[in-house]
């Protein structure tokens, strides 16, 4: 949704809750439409809110009155207080911690294992660098592997 928002250019909108400036006296037509266009970006931004998501999001944001305060809501809605996204993370990253590839894995399938859990780790907000990941894949591969 955030890059949906960004390539409609609404996402300063919902980032920033800003409203335009008002109109210097004597605007010319093309101040007139580009203030416009401004005032008309929060209304477009809730639209893509409420219109993308199922009946259920539609019911959690409607009474929301700015793009920013929808998002918000759909942001602890589905990615849950700091303090669930924490405890997520630590049940990640102790998952990868104690990940070890398994005698009758493929060589494909743990790869894919360990890369599920570094993108969950990843879209918590946590950053995880590739070296870490390499060299979890490296140290952990089972004998036959080495």
């Amino acid at each position: 949704m955030n890059t949906y928002l960004q390539v409609h250019d609404l996402w300063n909108v919902v980032d920033n809750n800003t409203e335009p400036a008002l109109l210097r006296a004597n605007p010319t037509m093309a101040q007139i439409r580009q203030h416009n266009e401004e005032c008309a970006k929060k209304h477009k931004a809730m639209a893509c809110l409420q219109n993308d998501g199922s009946d259920v999001i539609f019911t959690r944001i409607m009474a929301c009155d700015s793009p920013k305060q929808a998002w918000k809501k759909l942001k602890e809605e589905f990615m849950g207080s700091d303090k669930t996204r924490q405890q997520q993370l630590i049940n990640f990253r102790r998952d990868f911690e104690n990940l070890k590839m398994r005698e009758l894995e493929t060589i494909k399938q743990y790869p894919d294992k360990i890369m599920a859990i570094v993108n969950n780790i990843r879209l918590i907000g946590d950053d995880l660098s590739d070296s870490r990941v390499v060299e979890k894949v490296i140290t952990t591969l089972s004998e036959n592997f080495e």
